[in-house]
């Protein structure tokens, strides 16, 4: 009889939520009620995790508290830094600036490929 063949790729690592989400703030923490940073999945609780896509800011922008195009100012992204895009939707990207540590909306236009 022949046995089941060891999984492709590295072994899994596995965690168990074993109590209510821990409380994170929004504004440092790629983390929402309907999706959160994948590499915060042993912390929260969340419907939707996604791996974070590297792209690059083309030409200063603004990251946004929220999507839309009148809110407050989180900060002000310089040309060819790094953005963590984990949701692109309405035109918007939202992610975290790893140079700034604060999470926010962008123009999805502004950025490009890491490839590119």
């Amino acid at each position: 009889m022949p046995s089941n063949p060891p999984p492709a790729g590295p072994a899994r690592r596995r965690f168990a939520l074993t109590g209510p989400s821990t409380r994170l703030d929004p504004r440092t923490n790629a983390v929402r009620r309907d999706i959160a940073d994948i590499r915060l999945a042993e912390l929260v609780f969340a419907p939707h995790y996604a791996a974070p896509l590297a792209m690059i800011v083309e030409g200063e922008t603004i990251l946004r508290a929220e999507s839309s195009p009148g809110s407050d100012t989180v900060a002000i992204l310089k040309t060819d830094e790094i953005f963590e895009v984990l949701e692109f939707s309405g035109g918007n990207a939202w992610g975290i600036s790893p140079a700034h540590g604060l999470v926010g909306y962008l123009d999805a236009g502004r950025l490009t490929s890491l490839a590119s």
